[in-house]
Protein backbone atom coordinates (compact mmCIF):
# COMPACT_ATOMS: atom_id res chain seq x y z
CA UNK A 1 0.00 0.00 0.00
CA UNK A 2 1.16 3.59 -0.69
CA UNK A 3 2.34 5.11 2.24
CA UNK A 4 -0.30 8.24 2.05
CA UNK A 5 -2.92 5.57 1.89
CA UNK A 6 -1.48 4.46 4.97
CA UNK A 7 -1.27 7.53 6.91
CA UNK A 8 -5.26 8.23 5.72
CA UNK A 9 -6.25 4.70 7.11
CA UNK A 10 -4.32 4.69 10.50
CA UNK A 11 -4.57 8.38 11.48
CA UNK A 12 -7.68 8.46 13.89
CA UNK A 13 -10.28 9.88 11.74
CA UNK A 14 -13.17 8.48 13.83
CA UNK A 15 -11.47 10.29 17.26
CA UNK A 16 -11.64 14.10 15.96
CA UNK A 17 -13.36 16.42 18.33
CA UNK A 18 -16.05 18.49 16.59
CA UNK A 19 -14.08 21.78 14.42
CA UNK A 20 -15.03 24.10 17.09
CA UNK A 21 -13.57 21.97 19.89
CA UNK A 22 -10.36 21.95 18.79
CA UNK A 23 -7.84 25.40 18.35
CA UNK A 24 -6.13 26.88 15.22
CA UNK A 25 -2.91 26.63 15.58
CA UNK A 26 -0.07 29.43 14.42
CA UNK A 27 3.31 28.08 14.91
CA UNK A 28 5.84 31.00 14.55
CA UNK A 29 9.61 30.28 13.87
CA UNK A 30 12.35 32.68 13.99
CA UNK A 31 15.23 31.98 12.21
CA UNK A 32 18.55 31.99 14.27
CA UNK A 33 17.71 34.25 17.09
CA UNK A 34 19.65 34.69 20.18
CA UNK A 35 18.19 33.56 23.45
CA UNK A 36 18.12 36.98 25.06
CA UNK A 37 17.16 38.93 21.57
CA UNK A 38 13.62 39.64 22.92
CA UNK A 39 12.76 41.75 25.10
CA UNK A 40 11.07 39.48 27.85
CA UNK A 41 14.20 37.48 28.01
CA UNK A 42 16.57 40.43 28.93
CA UNK A 43 16.56 42.23 25.42
CA UNK A 44 16.94 45.72 24.95
CA UNK A 45 15.50 45.38 21.31
CA UNK A 46 11.84 46.67 20.89
CA UNK A 47 9.76 43.38 20.74
CA UNK A 48 6.51 44.59 21.98
CA UNK A 49 3.75 42.27 20.10
CA UNK A 50 6.13 39.15 20.93
CA UNK A 51 6.35 40.27 24.38
CA UNK A 52 2.64 40.65 24.07
CA UNK A 53 2.14 36.88 24.03
CA UNK A 54 4.41 36.03 26.88
CA UNK A 55 2.32 38.11 28.99
CA UNK A 56 -0.99 36.31 27.82
CA UNK A 57 0.71 32.85 28.29
CA UNK A 58 4.23 30.54 29.06
CA UNK A 59 7.53 31.30 28.30
CA UNK A 60 9.65 28.82 28.63
CA UNK A 61 13.23 28.90 29.72
CA UNK A 62 14.32 26.02 28.89
CA UNK A 63 13.24 24.71 25.78
CA UNK A 64 15.91 23.37 23.15
CA UNK A 65 16.59 22.42 19.44
CA UNK A 66 18.95 21.25 17.04
CA UNK A 67 22.59 23.68 16.91
CA UNK A 68 21.01 24.44 13.32
CA UNK A 69 18.47 25.47 11.35
CA UNK A 70 17.45 22.59 9.08
CA UNK A 71 18.04 20.06 11.37
CA UNK A 72 15.64 21.51 13.86
CA UNK A 73 13.13 21.65 11.28
CA UNK A 74 13.18 18.58 10.85
CA UNK A 75 12.80 17.17 14.20
CA UNK A 76 9.84 20.19 14.28
CA UNK A 77 8.20 18.50 11.76
CA UNK A 78 8.26 14.99 13.14
CA UNK A 79 8.35 14.83 16.62
CA UNK A 80 11.84 12.65 16.37
CA UNK A 81 15.08 12.85 16.53
CA UNK A 82 17.03 14.17 13.40
CA UNK A 83 18.54 11.06 11.95
CA UNK A 84 15.13 9.20 11.85
CA UNK A 85 13.69 12.36 10.05
CA UNK A 86 16.46 11.88 7.42
CA UNK A 87 18.42 15.29 8.13
CA UNK A 88 21.42 14.03 9.84
CA UNK A 89 23.27 16.39 8.19
CA UNK A 90 22.80 20.02 6.77
CA UNK A 91 25.47 21.18 4.53
CA UNK A 92 27.20 18.22 3.47
CA UNK A 93 25.69 18.03 -0.30
CA UNK A 94 28.42 15.61 -1.31
CA UNK A 95 29.05 13.74 1.65
CA UNK A 96 29.18 9.96 0.98
CA UNK A 97 26.41 9.41 3.60
CA UNK A 98 23.52 10.61 1.44
CA UNK A 99 22.82 7.67 0.34
CA UNK A 100 22.58 5.72 3.53
CA UNK A 101 19.71 5.99 5.87
CA UNK A 102 19.41 9.71 8.52
CA UNK A 103 21.02 11.57 5.82
CA UNK A 104 19.10 12.04 3.00
CA UNK A 105 18.70 15.98 3.09
CA UNK A 106 15.22 15.71 3.37
CA UNK A 107 12.37 14.29 5.63
CA UNK A 108 12.50 10.71 5.73
CA UNK A 109 9.89 7.63 4.95
CA UNK A 110 10.66 6.45 8.46
CA UNK A 111 8.47 9.68 9.83
CA UNK A 112 5.02 10.67 9.52
CA UNK A 113 4.87 14.65 8.58
CA UNK A 114 2.94 16.75 11.34
CA UNK A 115 1.35 18.78 8.24
CA UNK A 116 0.03 15.24 6.55
CA UNK A 117 -1.52 14.47 9.55
CA UNK A 118 -3.30 17.73 10.75
CA UNK A 119 -4.36 17.48 7.18
CA UNK A 120 -5.76 14.67 7.05
CA UNK A 121 -7.04 14.95 10.88
CA UNK A 122 -9.46 17.94 8.81
CA UNK A 123 -6.84 21.27 9.33
CA UNK A 124 -6.31 23.83 6.69
CA UNK A 125 -2.52 23.48 6.57
CA UNK A 126 -0.37 26.38 5.22
CA UNK A 127 2.84 27.64 5.16
CA UNK A 128 5.16 30.42 3.94
CA UNK A 129 8.94 31.25 4.63
CA UNK A 130 11.72 29.06 5.39
CA UNK A 131 11.01 24.85 4.56
CA UNK A 132 14.63 23.87 4.05
CA UNK A 133 13.79 20.18 4.18
CA UNK A 134 14.28 19.34 0.55
CA UNK A 135 14.48 20.99 -3.09
CA UNK A 136 12.61 18.44 -5.08
CA UNK A 137 8.94 18.51 -5.72
CA UNK A 138 8.78 14.95 -3.83
CA UNK A 139 10.35 16.80 -1.04
CA UNK A 140 8.51 19.73 -1.06
CA UNK A 141 6.26 21.44 1.78
CA UNK A 142 3.02 19.97 -0.49
CA UNK A 143 4.48 16.91 -0.60
CA UNK A 144 5.01 17.29 3.11
CA UNK A 145 1.03 17.86 3.62
CA UNK A 146 0.56 21.76 3.01
CA UNK A 147 -2.41 22.79 1.24
CA UNK A 148 -1.33 26.20 0.56
CA UNK A 149 2.12 27.72 0.85
CA UNK A 150 5.28 30.04 -0.10
CA UNK A 151 8.28 28.59 0.28
CA UNK A 152 12.18 28.98 0.05
CA UNK A 153 13.27 25.55 -0.03
CA UNK A 154 16.41 26.46 0.98
CA UNK A 155 18.68 27.34 3.74
CA UNK A 156 18.70 31.26 3.21
CA UNK A 157 18.07 34.24 0.42
CA UNK A 158 18.02 37.97 0.38
CA UNK A 159 14.95 39.58 1.68
CA UNK A 160 14.41 41.96 -1.16
CA UNK A 161 15.23 39.46 -4.16
CA UNK A 162 15.95 36.06 -5.05
CA UNK A 163 19.99 36.46 -5.66
CA UNK A 164 20.95 34.26 -3.08
CA UNK A 165 24.07 33.81 -1.73
CA UNK A 166 25.25 31.12 -4.39
CA UNK A 167 25.72 30.65 -8.24
CA UNK A 168 21.77 29.86 -9.65
CA UNK A 169 19.92 31.89 -6.72
CA UNK A 170 17.10 31.11 -4.65
CA UNK A 171 14.38 28.98 -5.15
CA UNK A 172 10.86 29.01 -4.16
CA UNK A 173 7.66 26.89 -4.31
CA UNK A 174 4.03 27.45 -4.12
CA UNK A 175 1.50 25.19 -3.74
CA UNK A 176 3.81 22.66 -5.35
CA UNK A 177 5.42 24.23 -8.21
CA UNK A 178 8.34 26.31 -8.99
CA UNK A 179 8.03 29.60 -8.06
CA UNK A 180 9.63 33.38 -8.63
CA UNK A 181 10.25 35.50 -6.35
CA UNK A 182 8.09 38.94 -6.72
CA UNK A 183 9.43 42.26 -7.50
CA UNK A 184 9.15 44.77 -5.05
CA UNK A 185 8.59 42.76 -2.07
CA UNK A 186 10.47 42.23 0.79
CA UNK A 187 10.51 38.52 2.16
CA UNK A 188 8.96 38.97 5.94
CA UNK A 189 6.40 41.10 4.71
CA UNK A 190 5.91 38.64 1.69
CA UNK A 191 5.08 35.84 4.20
CA UNK A 192 2.60 37.55 6.28
CA UNK A 193 0.81 38.66 3.32
CA UNK A 194 0.56 34.80 2.12
CA UNK A 195 -0.08 33.15 5.54
CA UNK A 196 -3.18 35.83 6.29
CA UNK A 197 -4.12 35.26 2.58
CA UNK A 198 -4.66 31.63 3.19
CA UNK A 199 -6.33 31.59 6.36
CA UNK A 200 -8.82 34.19 5.10
CA UNK A 201 -9.70 32.55 2.26
CA UNK A 202 -11.37 29.58 4.00
CA UNK A 203 -12.55 31.75 6.97
CA UNK A 204 -16.19 30.36 8.10
CA UNK A 205 -15.97 27.25 6.46
CA UNK A 206 -16.08 25.61 9.84
CA UNK A 207 -12.56 23.87 10.20
CA UNK A 208 -9.66 24.69 11.91
CA UNK A 209 -5.83 25.83 10.25
CA UNK A 210 -2.63 24.71 11.01
CA UNK A 211 -0.44 27.64 9.75
CA UNK A 212 3.81 27.47 10.00
CA UNK A 213 4.94 30.95 9.64
CA UNK A 214 8.96 30.09 8.86
CA UNK A 215 10.45 33.10 8.90
CA UNK A 216 13.71 34.05 7.44
CA UNK A 217 13.98 36.57 9.89
CA UNK A 218 16.85 38.05 11.52
CA UNK A 219 18.57 35.39 9.75
CA UNK A 220 21.59 37.08 7.75
CA UNK A 221 21.74 39.01 5.37
CA UNK A 222 21.18 42.14 7.26
CA UNK A 223 18.58 43.87 4.97
CA UNK A 224 15.76 46.17 6.22
CA UNK A 225 13.15 48.71 4.64
CA UNK A 226 14.33 51.75 4.70
CA UNK A 227 12.20 53.49 7.40
CA UNK A 228 14.28 50.93 9.69
CA UNK A 229 17.85 51.56 8.92
CA UNK A 230 18.48 53.70 11.43
CA UNK A 231 15.96 52.70 14.17
CA UNK A 232 18.58 51.79 16.47
CA UNK A 233 21.70 54.32 15.58
CA UNK A 234 24.22 54.85 18.10
CA UNK A 235 22.85 52.10 20.38
CA UNK A 236 25.87 49.80 20.10
CA UNK A 237 28.56 52.29 20.24
CA UNK A 238 29.50 50.75 24.13
CA UNK A 239 30.70 47.34 21.63
CA UNK A 240 29.70 43.61 22.03
CA UNK A 241 31.63 43.08 25.43
CA UNK A 242 29.22 45.76 27.26
CA UNK A 243 26.02 43.99 25.50
CA UNK A 244 26.93 40.29 26.54
CA UNK A 245 27.28 41.83 29.71
CA UNK A 246 24.04 43.60 29.87
CA UNK A 247 22.28 41.36 28.42
CA UNK A 248 23.31 38.93 30.99
CA UNK A 249 22.43 41.18 33.76
CA UNK A 250 18.83 42.05 32.26
CA UNK A 251 18.05 37.70 31.67
CA UNK A 252 18.33 37.45 35.92
CA UNK A 253 15.61 40.60 36.27
CA UNK A 254 13.45 39.00 33.99
CA UNK A 255 13.78 36.00 36.11
CA UNK A 256 14.49 33.72 32.66
CA UNK A 257 17.78 32.42 34.41
CA UNK A 258 18.70 32.33 38.31
CA UNK A 259 20.03 34.63 40.25
CA UNK A 260 23.30 32.87 41.36
CA UNK A 261 24.04 31.79 37.59
CA UNK A 262 27.73 32.67 36.43
CA UNK A 263 28.19 34.41 32.84
CA UNK A 264 30.62 31.75 31.33
CA UNK A 265 34.08 33.10 30.16
CA UNK A 266 33.84 35.08 27.22
CA UNK A 267 35.10 33.07 24.09
CA UNK A 268 38.50 33.53 23.29
CA UNK A 269 37.81 33.88 19.56
CA UNK A 270 36.07 37.17 19.90
CA UNK A 271 38.91 39.95 19.88
CA UNK A 272 38.06 42.40 23.01
CA UNK A 273 36.43 45.43 22.34
CA UNK A 274 38.86 47.78 23.22
CA UNK A 275 41.07 46.46 21.12
CA UNK A 276 39.38 47.54 17.95
CA UNK A 277 40.26 50.60 15.75
CA UNK A 278 37.91 53.36 15.50
CA UNK A 279 36.60 52.23 11.75
CA UNK A 280 36.27 48.47 12.92
CA UNK A 281 34.36 50.02 16.20
CA UNK A 282 32.03 51.69 13.59
CA UNK A 283 30.88 49.12 11.28
CA UNK A 284 30.63 46.58 14.44
CA UNK A 285 27.83 48.75 15.50
CA UNK A 286 26.50 49.29 12.63
CA UNK A 287 25.67 45.22 11.82
CA UNK A 288 24.24 45.00 15.60
CA UNK A 289 22.47 47.98 14.39
CA UNK A 290 20.76 46.12 11.62
CA UNK A 291 20.28 43.68 13.22
CA UNK A 292 18.25 45.29 16.20
CA UNK A 293 16.33 46.92 13.34
CA UNK A 294 15.35 43.14 11.33
CA UNK A 295 13.92 41.74 14.52
CA UNK A 296 12.00 44.86 15.34
CA UNK A 297 10.40 45.03 11.59
CA UNK A 298 10.08 41.12 12.39
CA UNK A 299 8.03 41.92 15.67
CA UNK A 300 5.92 44.22 13.64
CA UNK A 301 5.02 41.48 11.40
CA UNK A 302 3.64 39.14 14.45
CA UNK A 303 1.71 42.26 15.12
CA UNK A 304 0.11 41.95 11.83
CA UNK A 305 -0.55 38.37 12.08
CA UNK A 306 -2.08 38.87 15.49
CA UNK A 307 -3.93 42.09 14.48
CA UNK A 308 -5.68 39.73 11.65
CA UNK A 309 -6.73 36.93 14.33
CA UNK A 310 -8.35 39.33 16.53
CA UNK A 311 -10.00 41.62 13.88
CA UNK A 312 -11.30 37.85 12.00
CA UNK A 313 -12.73 37.11 15.08
CA UNK A 314 -9.91 33.97 15.44
CA UNK A 315 -7.79 35.14 18.14
CA UNK A 316 -10.15 33.52 20.83
CA UNK A 317 -9.68 29.78 19.41
CA UNK A 318 -5.77 29.66 18.35
CA UNK A 319 -3.31 28.43 20.05
CA UNK A 320 0.41 30.79 19.23
CA UNK A 321 3.39 28.80 19.69
CA UNK A 322 6.82 31.40 19.16
CA UNK A 323 10.17 29.62 18.90
CA UNK A 324 13.84 29.83 17.62
CA UNK A 325 15.36 27.14 15.54
CA UNK A 326 18.73 27.58 17.53
CA UNK A 327 20.93 29.84 19.19
CA UNK A 328 22.64 33.48 17.71
CA UNK A 329 24.27 32.82 14.12
CA UNK A 330 28.40 33.66 13.76
CA UNK A 331 28.32 32.83 10.18
CA UNK A 332 29.77 35.33 7.82
CA UNK A 333 30.03 34.22 4.79
CA UNK A 334 30.40 37.24 2.91
CA UNK A 335 34.56 37.79 4.61
CA UNK A 336 35.36 33.95 4.68
CA UNK A 337 34.05 30.66 3.36
CA UNK A 338 32.88 28.85 0.32
CA UNK A 339 30.07 31.62 -0.75
CA UNK A 340 32.67 34.32 -0.11
CA UNK A 341 33.50 35.07 -3.62
CA UNK A 342 30.13 34.68 -5.22
CA UNK A 343 28.57 37.45 -2.51
CA UNK A 344 31.56 39.54 -2.73
CA UNK A 345 30.66 40.06 -6.23
CA UNK A 346 26.88 40.43 -6.34
CA UNK A 347 26.56 42.39 -2.63
CA UNK A 348 28.38 45.90 -1.67
CA UNK A 349 28.98 45.93 1.90
CA UNK A 350 30.66 49.38 1.86
CA UNK A 351 29.55 51.11 4.90
CA UNK A 352 27.10 53.47 3.69
CA UNK A 353 25.42 50.72 1.85
CA UNK A 354 25.29 48.02 4.37
CA UNK A 355 21.35 46.85 5.16
CA UNK A 356 20.28 48.10 1.85
CA UNK A 357 18.92 45.56 -0.68
CA UNK A 358 22.28 45.43 -2.19
CA UNK A 359 24.63 44.71 0.84
CA UNK A 360 24.51 41.05 2.56
CA UNK A 361 25.46 41.80 6.40
CA UNK A 362 26.28 39.48 8.97
CA UNK A 363 26.49 40.30 12.77
CA UNK A 364 29.11 38.07 13.46
CA UNK A 365 30.85 35.89 16.27
CA UNK A 366 31.21 38.70 18.50
CA UNK A 367 27.75 39.85 18.39
CA UNK A 368 26.41 36.21 18.31
CA UNK A 369 28.12 35.36 21.59
CA UNK A 370 26.34 38.42 23.00
CA UNK A 371 23.04 37.22 21.93
CA UNK A 372 23.62 33.84 23.26
CA UNK A 373 24.22 35.29 27.07
CA UNK A 374 24.08 33.92 29.25
CA UNK A 375 25.39 30.63 28.40
CA UNK A 376 28.35 29.69 26.03
CA UNK A 377 29.41 29.56 22.41
CA UNK A 378 26.42 30.05 19.56
CA UNK A 379 24.79 28.13 16.67
CA UNK A 380 26.32 25.20 15.45
CA UNK A 381 27.24 24.20 19.10
CA UNK A 382 25.60 21.49 20.90
CA UNK A 383 26.49 23.55 23.78
CA UNK A 384 23.71 25.28 25.15
CA UNK A 385 24.00 28.58 23.23
CA UNK A 386 23.63 26.94 20.18
CA UNK A 387 20.31 24.89 21.53
CA UNK A 388 18.76 26.64 24.02
CA UNK A 389 16.31 29.19 22.81
CA UNK A 390 13.32 31.23 23.24
CA UNK A 391 9.94 29.60 23.17
CA UNK A 392 6.41 31.20 24.43
CA UNK A 393 3.17 29.93 23.90
CA UNK A 394 0.00 31.86 24.57
CA UNK A 395 -3.67 31.61 23.27
CA UNK A 396 -6.40 28.84 23.07
CA UNK A 397 -5.06 26.04 25.52
CA UNK A 398 -2.51 28.31 26.98
CA UNK A 399 -3.90 31.07 28.60
CA UNK A 400 -1.99 31.27 31.42
CA UNK A 401 -1.52 35.41 31.83
CA UNK A 402 2.72 35.19 32.37
CA UNK A 403 3.83 32.36 33.38
CA UNK A 404 7.24 31.72 33.25
CA UNK A 405 8.15 27.89 33.11
CA UNK A 406 11.97 26.62 33.57
CA UNK A 407 11.11 22.66 32.86
CA UNK A 408 13.14 21.29 29.98
CA UNK A 409 11.54 20.55 26.51
CA UNK A 410 12.32 19.95 23.46
CA UNK A 411 11.22 20.82 19.56
CA UNK A 412 10.55 17.17 19.43
CA UNK A 413 7.76 17.67 21.86
CA UNK A 414 5.27 19.95 19.51
CA UNK A 415 3.81 17.50 16.93
CA UNK A 416 2.83 15.64 19.62
CA UNK A 417 1.28 18.27 21.26
CA UNK A 418 -0.31 19.84 18.31
CA UNK A 419 -1.67 16.33 17.49
CA UNK A 420 -3.07 15.69 21.01
CA UNK A 421 -4.97 19.14 20.61
CA UNK A 422 -6.55 18.21 17.31
CA UNK A 423 -7.57 14.67 18.44
CA UNK A 424 -5.47 12.86 16.38
CA UNK A 425 -3.04 9.94 17.03
CA UNK A 426 0.60 9.37 15.45
CA UNK A 427 -0.01 6.44 12.89
CA UNK A 428 1.70 3.06 13.24
CA UNK A 429 2.86 1.19 9.87
CA UNK A 430 5.76 -0.60 8.30
CA UNK A 431 9.21 0.87 8.72
CA UNK A 432 7.61 4.08 10.46
CA UNK A 433 9.07 4.74 13.83
CA UNK A 434 7.21 6.25 16.74
CA UNK A 435 7.70 10.00 18.25
CA UNK A 436 10.35 10.69 20.42
CA UNK A 437 8.74 14.17 21.82
CA UNK A 438 5.69 13.66 24.14
CA UNK A 439 2.70 16.19 24.59
CA UNK A 440 2.88 19.15 26.36
CA UNK A 441 -0.72 19.59 26.80
CA UNK A 442 -1.05 19.13 30.34
CA UNK A 443 1.48 21.81 31.05
CA UNK A 444 0.16 24.09 28.74
CA UNK A 445 -3.12 23.71 30.89
CA UNK A 446 -1.37 24.16 34.04
CA UNK A 447 -2.32 20.59 35.03
CA UNK A 448 1.67 19.41 35.77
CA UNK A 449 5.17 22.04 35.44
CA UNK A 450 6.53 18.93 33.36
CA UNK A 451 5.98 17.11 30.42
CA UNK A 452 9.33 14.51 31.14
CA UNK A 453 10.26 12.91 34.05
CA UNK A 454 14.39 12.82 34.82
CA UNK A 455 14.79 9.72 33.25
CA UNK A 456 13.83 10.91 29.50
CA UNK A 457 16.91 11.37 27.75
CA UNK A 458 17.80 13.54 24.28
CA UNK A 459 20.49 12.45 22.02
CA UNK A 460 21.57 14.18 19.13
CA UNK A 461 24.57 14.41 17.44
CA UNK A 462 25.60 16.57 14.09
CA UNK A 463 28.61 16.92 12.48
CA UNK A 464 31.10 16.28 14.81
CA UNK A 465 29.66 17.93 17.81
CA UNK A 466 27.01 15.52 20.08
CA UNK A 467 25.41 16.07 23.45
CA UNK A 468 23.29 13.13 25.42
CA UNK A 469 21.10 15.19 28.12
CA UNK A 470 19.19 12.84 30.64
CA UNK A 471 17.89 14.95 33.77
CA UNK A 472 19.83 18.10 34.79
CA UNK A 473 23.31 15.80 33.40
CA UNK A 474 24.59 16.27 29.92
CA UNK A 475 27.51 15.07 28.30
CA UNK A 476 28.76 16.56 25.39
CA UNK A 477 31.81 17.41 22.85
CA UNK A 478 33.13 21.19 22.15
CA UNK A 479 34.92 20.82 18.62
CA UNK A 480 34.71 18.17 16.11
CA UNK A 481 36.41 15.91 15.04
CA UNK A 482 33.98 14.04 16.95
CA UNK A 483 35.89 11.64 19.84
CA UNK A 484 34.23 10.00 23.11
CA UNK A 485 37.56 10.91 24.93
CA UNK A 486 36.17 14.83 24.58
CA UNK A 487 33.40 14.53 26.40
CA UNK A 488 32.36 16.41 29.11
CA UNK A 489 30.58 16.03 31.70
CA UNK A 490 28.18 18.69 33.43
CA UNK A 491 25.14 19.28 35.86
CA UNK A 492 22.97 22.18 33.68
CA UNK A 493 21.16 22.70 37.26
CA UNK A 494 24.46 23.79 39.00
CA UNK A 495 26.28 24.91 35.99
CA UNK A 496 23.72 26.29 32.95
CA UNK A 497 26.72 28.08 31.36
CA UNK A 498 29.08 24.62 31.26
CA UNK A 499 32.26 26.19 33.12
CA UNK A 500 32.74 23.17 35.68
CA UNK A 501 33.32 19.26 33.37
CA UNK A 502 32.60 16.81 36.57
CA UNK A 503 33.68 14.18 34.65
CA UNK A 504 36.02 12.97 36.63
CA UNK A 505 34.07 13.72 39.24
CA UNK A 506 31.38 11.47 38.44
CA UNK A 507 33.02 8.70 37.07
CA UNK A 508 29.77 6.49 37.54
CA UNK A 509 27.49 9.41 35.96
CA UNK A 510 30.06 9.83 32.71
CA UNK A 511 29.97 6.17 32.57
CA UNK A 512 26.05 5.38 32.49
CA UNK A 513 25.75 7.96 29.93
CA UNK A 514 28.55 7.13 27.79
CA UNK A 515 26.77 3.47 27.44
CA UNK A 516 23.52 5.44 27.23
CA UNK A 517 25.12 7.19 24.15
CA UNK A 518 26.29 3.89 22.52
CA UNK A 519 22.83 2.10 22.73
CA UNK A 520 20.58 5.34 21.52
CA UNK A 521 23.84 5.71 18.71
CA UNK A 522 22.36 2.38 17.33
CA UNK A 523 18.72 3.10 17.16
CA UNK A 524 19.19 6.29 15.74
CA UNK A 525 21.79 5.62 12.82
CA UNK A 526 24.14 7.70 13.55
CA UNK A 527 27.61 7.47 11.73
CA UNK A 528 30.61 8.73 12.67
CA UNK A 529 33.09 9.57 10.00
CA UNK A 530 34.95 6.41 10.48
CA UNK A 531 31.86 4.41 9.49
CA UNK A 532 32.18 5.99 5.98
Amino acid sequence: MHKTALLVLTALLPLHAAAQDRPNILLIVADDMGYTDLGVYGGEISTPNIDALAGEGILFTRFHTAPVCAVTRAMLLSGNNNHVAGMGEQYGFHDARRSLPGYEGHLSERIAPLPRLLRDAGYHTYSAGKWHLGTAAEHSPRAAGFERHFNLTQGAAAHFSSTGFHEGGSLYREDGEDAEFPDGAYAPELYTDRLIGYIDSNRGDGQPFFAYAAYTSPHWPLQVPERYLDLYAGRYDAGYDVLREQRFAAAKRAGVIAADHELPPRNPAVVPWNNLSDEQKRIESRKMELYASLLHHFDDQIARLVDYLKSADLYDNTLIVFMSDNGAAADDFYNSGGYSEYLRAHYDNSYENMGKPGSFVSYGLPWAEAGSAPFSRHKGYTRQGGIAAAMIVAGRSADRSGVINDSYLTVMDLAPTFLELAGARYPTGPGLRPMLGESMVDVLAGNTHAAHDDDYATVLYYEGRAFIRQGDWKLVNLHPPFDETTYELFNLADDPGETTNLRNREPARFAALVELWHARRQELGILLPENN
